[in-house]
């Protein structure tokens, strides 16, 4: 198809983007083939007249379970159990695989164009994403993990990352990854705000420094970066020592810390949303007992004074929402966006230029997505109000386009009881 998108304000996605109008956008195919004065538009292109709407680079989420839908729960569940349930039988499997097609096509009709898994159920990542590719089903841009690396009794070990009992196993999951096709490695090093029993103990450190090492030295000779879970201090510097190339989450930070992110050439993935439930959350409705709320109150600060140290250091950030945690759904990605603006004290452009073109540089994919260019990957979405007033725009896309593939009006079913709590603290 070829699609002219006209009477429209660009918001083109770089640094110091500001609002064009008179300008159109050619479509052909799947690539920005031009953007020229709406006068020269070609007869032979289908003109998609905007009506003053804002059109901009679809988001790009850094941090995806597929296998969560973020409903909110009332006690903790037996996630191993839950998965190995569902791979018991072909029929089981089967719907496990339809879910992570659904929730894939989900991020994309919010408006989310590419996303980045950091652990997922057995293979279903690589192979959904290879779907999307072949055109079977719809879907964003998929990067995957696949999944993660984990130790016994290491966060999400046995459910969207393997157990691995020692280092031979871990080099093993690699090679594993490879022949899934995968496109990086992801370590579960710490514990989570779920997995701390005590006060003052979320993040403590499941994998030994070695192991890190280990798996970073095997993964980079194979060509893959490696994402780790960390969210303690002591957990992000063993990861920066060791070699890990992207800290997902984060914590407080110290001058050592930062030393290490810049002789590391590390980057960070800020992830306030899952923990904003467990922090700001009275306990009758996020179900939490008070340890945990304490617990999420600690990575919370952790990873807002993270990030907000990563940007005065010049440390690149990146953004992603953890979907999959509790209340944290797969088309609520523009929050995060939100969360940044109020917590680490970014302007909406920088935000929505994280967003797009700086998640697509840490992505490896800045020469194909993240900013309205000519030759870039057609990947658009539009809004009617202007996200850089208001980044609530950015809840209700009224068009979605992914490598030219065109949904008008995208819609899905929204949770009210996620939006009537969350919608408190924007």
């Amino acid at each position: 198809m070829k699609y002219a998108f006209i009477n429209g304000i660009i918001l083109d996605g770089i640094e110091d983007m500001e609002p064009v109008k008179g300008k159109a956008i050619l479509v052909k195919e799947d690539k920005i083939e031009d953007i020229l004065s709406e006068n020269d538009v070609p007869n032979d292109y289908e003109k998609i007249d905007l009506n003053g709407s804002y059109i901009m680079p679809g988001l790009i989420n850094m941090h995806v379970h597929l296998a969560g839908n973020g409903k909110p729960q009332k006690k903790q569940r037996d996630n191993t159990k839950l998965v190995n349930l569902l791979f018991s039988n072909p029929i089981t499997a089967a719907i496990a695989h339809s879910m992570v097609k659904n929730y894939a096509k989900l991020e994309l009709l919010s408006g989310v164009t590419t996303i980045r898994t950091v652990g997922g159920l057995k293979d279903l990542d690589t192979r959904v994403r290879d779907e999307i590719r072949q055109g079977k089903v719809i879907g964003p841009r998929i990067i995957a993990a696949n999944e993660g690396i984990s130790v016994p009794h290491g966060h999400m070990a046995g459910s969207v990352a393997i157990v691995a009992n020692n280092i031979d196993e871990a080099i093993a999951q690699v090679d594993k990854l490879q022949q899934q096709g995968g496109d990086l490695v992801k370590l579960m090093i710490t514990g989570g705000v779920l997995d701390a029993k005590e006060k003052g103990t979320p993040g403590e450190m499941k994998m030994s420094p070695d192991m890190i090492r280990a798996v970073c030295d095997y993964a980079h000779k194979k060509g893959y970066i490696v994402a780790a879970h960390v969210e303690s201090p002591e957990g992000v510097k063993e990861a920066l020592r060791n070699g890990v190339d992207a800290i997902e989450h984060g914590a407080m930070p110290d001058e050592e810390m930062i030393t290490l992110f810049k002789e590391k050439k590390a980057f960070l993935t800020t992830t306030i949303s899952p923990a904003l439930p467990y922090a700001l959350f009275d306990r009758s409705v996020s179900n939490a007992s008070e340890v945990e709320q304490y617990n999420g109150n600690v990575v919370f600060e952790g990873i807002i004074e993270c990030s907000k140290a990563a940007l005065a250091n010049g440390i690149p950030v990146a953004l992603g929402n953890d979907v999959g945690c509790p209340w944290i759904s797969q088309y609520d990605f523009w929050r995060e966006l939100v969360y940044f603006t109020k917590y680490v004290g970014v302007s909406n452009k920088f935000a929505l230029h994280t967003a797009t073109c700086i998640n697509a540089k840490l992505a490896g994919l800045s020469e194909v997505t993240g900013t309205i260019e000519k030759g870039k990957a057609a990947d658009m979405i539009v809004t009617k109000e202007d996200p850089l007033k208001d980044l609530r725009a950015l809840r209700n896309v009224s068009m979605v386009m992914s490598q030219g593939r065109l949904i008008r009006q995208p819609s899905f079913k929204r949770k009210q009881i996620v939006d009537q709590e969350l919608d408190k603290f924007l």
